[in-house]
């Protein structure tokens, strides 16, 4: 039986399907909209000779990949940053798109993507928005200490605007305007901050049993909210070929292009997880303020180029460590 493979080009609202032969022929093509059922009916009459799908990783994956896989279909995620078509295409569209990355799998030369354990891809997706309320509840302690300091000339620490009543922060305040904003930033502040406390008491519930996250509690730099960021944006480590592989994946090595021993430009610095990169950088914050051997790694690096280089190479180690 002559197999096939399928490439499909996602999409906001629609996806476009190609089918290719063993031989590389071009079978069929459709846009079908985002619905699941149609586009299991579509690939219904070649499943007995579908081998395998490839499907391009996008912000919205989740829900087509889930589906794909709930129906029995081998589906692989398409990486979309190690995926570059001939740069002198004359014309390429969606469909060509589509039936590329069917090829690519048939040739099994296809960049793929880590597909994250379905049941816990909720429980990281929680905890990155526990990132974006600790940033929201920073952004109105700095708006309430920066209209503290423009109407009164005087500086309010954190410690104690973060002991203030709702009353009591007004109170600092002349204007009724400026009363009310105080109070509804003392708000939001503390509102948030009960997000944050019942998001994370429901992350570590899962997470608290896993040995990967008691080790990392031994790495200098690493606690409760870092552990958890990293054991869960991790996953597997074995999908790591070994630690240089991990520390590019966190960020932390540079992204250069050398020729003959000189810099010609930069590769794509983005590549990776920028929520592990975040998370070790915070790690070697804290462990060269608190480890000393860390202190000391940081120290020499400081001097030889800069201080953000040198956090950024205490991150490496310590990615590489963990």
């Amino acid at each position: 039986m002559n197999e096939v493979m399928a490439g499909m080009d996602l999409h906001r609202n629609n996806v476009v399907c190609g089918l290719v032969d063993q031989e590389g022929r071009r079978l069929v093509e459709k846009r079908l909209p985002c619905e699941l059922d149609r586009i299991v009916h579509w690939l219904e009459p070649y499943r007995k000779r579908l081998k395998r799908i490839a499907v391009e990783s996008t912000y919205n994956w989740y829900w087509l990949v889930d589906g794909l896989q709930e129906q029995d279909f081998d589906v692989v995620l398409a990486n979309p940053a190690r995926i570059v078509q001939y740069s002198g295409l004359k014309h390429a569209d969606d469909t060509s798109d589509a039936f590329f990355l069917a090829q690519l799998l048939r040739l099994n030369i296809l960049s793929t993507g880590h597909i994250y354990d379905r049941k816990l891809r909720p429980v990281r997706d929680l905890l990155r928005r526990r990132l974006l309320l600790v940033r929201q509840a920073t952004a109105h302690k700095l708006s309430f200490k920066s209209l503290y300091a423009r109407t009164t000339g005087q500086t309010l620490g954190l410690s104690q605007l973060e002991r203030l009543t709702l009353e009591e922060g007004a109170k600092l305040f002349g204007s009724a305007a400026e009363q009310l904003i105080a109070r509804e930033q003392l708000r939001l502040v503390g509102e948030l901050k009960q997000s944050i406390l019942a998001i994370e008491k429901s992350v570590v519930g899962v997470v608290k049993d896993w040995a990967s996250y008691r080790w990392l509690q031994s790495v200098p730099g690493v606690g409760k909210i870092l552990g958890l960021t990293i054991a869960l944006e991790t996953g597997p480590i074995e999908r790591f070929a070994g630690a240089g592989d991990y520390a590019s994946y966190c960020r932390c090595v540079q992204s250069r292009r050398l020729s003959h021993g000189k810099v010609k430009g930069a590769n794509n610095g983005k590549n990776g997880n920028r929520y592990l990169a975040w998370a070790w950088v915070e790690a070697a914050q804290y462990a060269r303020r608190y480890y000393g051997p860390c202190r000391r790694f940081f120290d020499r690096k400081a001097a030889q180029v800069n201080g953000a280089l040198a956090s950024k190479a205490l991150a490496c180690k310590l990615a590489k460590a963990a």
